[in-house]
């Protein structure tokens, strides 16, 4: 069996790629494998499990749970949650494993599912290698008062909400926010922790029907959040994705706000409240030239990583850093999670901006975003993308011609058999053709 675990869980189309019979057998896996890398001896072991509403998550819930349950393993059932509220649960109710059942911000049919360590931590690849290899091994199956035993967890919304609002020292009163909540697991938590604080909340895609999940709206969709608004007048929107572990921006005047805009306002924060460890902030080579010019000018060091939000929190945790982030809104703040977290990022902008009195805009613009240009050049041997001395001599040539005004970066697919072209220069046209023109020759040079 080839590997099953991609970058973040298993994923698939739910019932063909991802089946109750898998989500069964997955379960019982990892309940052997994070069983045994646990803390319990002498008594049951115990998970919680959450899930997104996309219709296909009832099932497999229910799969996982009899998955679980059959190995011996206690379950609480969270029901719809956000992936990092099922992470802070798992490390609050002191489970020994969590299981998140979403595909995030895929589209509805997709669905996936996410284990978790002790203490809410994502698994590492030797962890994901040792579940992949239990699978449908022979096993002794517990009977009588040996099986596990399930049971809803009824406040653990509540906990878990409540812990959001604890993660800001400021009233939001007077502030205006839009909360596009994409159908998705956040569609209760977000407004209600908002309204909590004091903020005037309009929520947009906050009714999910199991179906609706990503659809034109979130983080992947930023247009009906901008119409909104600007419609109201809002002093800030923010998008979630459909797990809500990741979040995007809108400003008062309509301008999008990414997550690298988002992660140099934090790491300033941060800094100037004297939180921010090491006066580093961690984020991965994705990210834009303006984010490191703009931390150069802050004095704020950064360590770069694979793209990947696993990756920035394995660095995070082997130096003990306090926030890292990716582009796409994933941000990690240690003090209060363990992974990517949309609304408590959401708080700590708006906490931000209600205790300096500034707009999302004049934050924001302690970074100059450079027109970004990606090109994905298909079918070509990736494995030569690093090694190729044409190649590598056209990226040589067209990075001394940006000079330090932009940048050049390839980058082999870790799931297609294609490579990145990525290209920032001062101007969009200038990153265009320098792009553009390296996608020919990784077409020349390493056709298949």
């Amino acid at each position: 069996m080839g590997r099953i675990f991609g970058t973040d869980g298993v994923r698939g189309v739910a019932n063909r790629d991802l089946t109750a019979e898998l989500a069964v057998d997955l379960a019982v896996a990892a309940a052997h494998v994070l069983g045994e890398v646990g803390e319990f001896v002498d008594q049951r072991p115990t998970a919680v499990v959450a899930r997104d509403p996309r219709a296909s998550g009832e099932f497999l819930e229910a799969a996982v749970i009899a998955g679980l349950a059959s190995a011996g393993v206690d379950v609480h059932r969270l029901g719809v949650l956000p992936t990092p509220g099922a992470a802070f649960l798992t490390s609050y109710l002191d489970a020994d494993m969590g299981v998140m059942i979403s595909a995030s911000h895929n589209a509805m049919p997709d669905n996936g599912i996410k284990f978790l360590t002790r203490g809410g931590l994502k698994l590492d690849d030797e962890i994901e290698i040792a579940i992949e290899n239990r699978l449908e091994e022979p096993w002794e199956r517990p009977i009588g008062a040996g099986v596990g035993r399930i049971g809803d967890s009824l406040t653990a919304r509540e906990i878990y909400t409540r812990h959001l609002g604890e993660t800001i020292d400021v009233r939001l009163d007077g502030l205006k926010v839009v909360l596009d909540c994409a159908n998705g697991a956040a569609y209760e938590i977000g407004p209600h922790v908002f309204q909590a604080v004091g903020a005037q909340v309009i929520a947009i895609h906050a009714e999910p029907d199991g179906l609706n999940i990503n659809e034109k709206c979130g983080s992947t969709h930023m247009e009906s959040l901008r119409s909104a608004v600007l419609n109201h007048g809002a002093d800030v929107g923010f998008a979630f994705d459909g797990d809500a572990d990741r979040c995007l921006a809108i400003d008062a005047v309509g301008d999008f706000v990414d997550g690298d805009q988002i992660l140099a306002m934090l790491a300033v924060a941060a800094r100037d409240a004297g939180r921010l460890k090491d006066g580093t902030v961690v984020a991965t080579v994705m990210s834009n030239l303006g984010f490191l010019q703009a931390m150069e000018r802050e004095n704020i060091a950064v360590v770069q990583t694979a793209v990947g939000d696993r990756y920035v929190l394995e660095e995070m945790r082997a130096d003990g850093f306090t926030l890292g982030g990716e582009q796409s809104g994933h941000v990690i703040m240690s003090d209060h999670s363990t992974t990517g977290d949309g609304v408590l990022t959401a708080l700590q902008i708006a906490a931000r901006m209600a205790r300096t009195g500034r707009t999302l805009d004049d934050l924001a613009s302690v970074m100059t975003r450079l027109p970004q240009v990606l090109i994905n050049v298909s079918d070509v041997d990736k494995a030569r993308a690093g090694t190729d001395t044409v190649l590598q001599a056209a990226v040589d040539a067209a990075q001394a011609k940006l000079g330090s005004s932009g940048r050049v970066l390839l980058r082999q697919s870790g799931t297609e058999p294609l490579v990145r072209v990525m290209v920032e220069a001062p101007t969009h046209d200038e990153a265009l053709e320098v792009a553009e023109r390296l996608a020919e020759v990784v077409r020349e040079t390493l056709a298949l």
